[in-house]
């Protein structure tokens, strides 16, 4: 393989094009080359494994407080000092109307998340009930984020009709110390492998800005890999006041093109979907979908405001992608 860095990127397209899957070191020397030329190759990965299609995800705050946890990025941690808005399990009512407004909306893809390490027993049997409401009320896909599910709640929400969990990885497993202790890296796995023996889909990715190197977010994405992960959010940083991180820098949109684009060259086939943060972006992260990334969530996100769905739908319309159900 050639050693400049124009023909190392068209050379390491072309094998991947061809089936290849990239080694830990080939994904780091990316981090070294000129960026439109990544972005570029990226786009063009993206182009050939999963054509133009987008995957739209919305999410309702199905539980919001205080979680027992101190992620020293969130705003609902038992150590942040900040102001958020409290209240129990959301209503199937409640969940029902927000589901239907968003199908409405050509959304095929919905996500309850809830704060906390987990559900407790009660609170699965309730969710459980409006996830059959929802399976039987509209053709949503269904995501869910619980927290560290253990075996017996997830059976309760597979029941019902769940199909999907999400759980970010957040950072490498180096890193992952430096940002949480209540629980660590080998819980987020344990809890995601748990779920896939049960059948479900998984989306997991991570934060992104917390001080973690190139190499951290390289190795987390290798293990996402490994995991047989299609879904892989990237979530940027947004400080918020009061918590640990509340005065650092965003991060720029040539820093997430970056790693959007260093991801796609690792995971060719999956949907890298823009999450949280992205409202910090010049023109809502447009350029993050001409690097890789074929997915987002859309509308509110837990804690920030995020983007509204007739923006996003106008946006990846006119970059010519057409919203679907990803299944690349």
């Amino acid at each position: 393989m050639s050693t400049g860095k124009t023909s190392f990127i068209k050379e390491l397209k072309e094998k991947i094009l061809g089936g290849y899957l990239i080694t830990k070191e080939e994904a780091l020397l990316l981090d070294q080359q000129p960026l439109e030329e990544l972005t570029t190759g990226a786009n063009e990965i993206r182009e050939h494994f999963c054509q133009n299609n987008f995957d739209f995800c919305v999410i309702i705050s199905g539980k919001g407080g205080r979680c027992s946890e101190d992620c020293k990025y969130c705003a609902q941690s038992v150590n942040a000092q900040t102001e958020i808005e409290t209240f129990p399990l959301l209503s199937t009512d409640i969940i029902l109307e927000d589901a239907k407004y968003i199908e409405e909306k050509n959304i095929k893809r919905y996500s309850i998340v809830t704060s906390g390490r987990k559900l407790n027993t009660k609170e699965i049997e309730k969710v459980s009930q409006s996830i059959k409401e929802l399976k039987s009320k509209t053709n949503l896909s269904l995501c869910s984020s619980f927290g560290l599910l253990n075996k017996e709640d997830l059976e309760v929400i597979k029941a019902a009709g769940m199909g999907r969990i999400h759980n970010n990885l957040e950072t490498s497993r180096n890193f992952f110390p430096n940002i949480c202790s209540t629980h660590t890296y080998e819980d987020k796995i344990s809890s995601i492998k748990e779920a896939q023996k049960m059948g479900f889909a998984i989306c997991s990715g991570g934060l992104f800005g917390l001080g973690e190197s190139m190499e951290d977010r390289i190795d987390m994405v290798f293990d996402i890999r490994e995991l047989g992960i299609k879904s892989i959010p990237v979530n940027m940083l947004n400080p918020i006041p009061g918590t640990p991180y509340g005065d650092r820098t965003p991060m720029t949109i040539d820093d997430i093109c970056k790693i959007i684009a260093i991801f796609r060259f690792i995971v060719p086939y999956g949907y890298i979907r823009m999450a949280g943060g992205r409202g910090l972006l010049p023109e809502q992260g447009k350029k993050c979908f001409i690097s890789g990334s074929n997915a987002a969530i859309s509308g509110d996100f837990l804690t920030t405001q995020g983007i509204t769905i007739e923006n996003d739908m106008k946006m990846i319309k006119e970059l010519g992608y057409i919203p679907t159900l990803g299944n690349c």
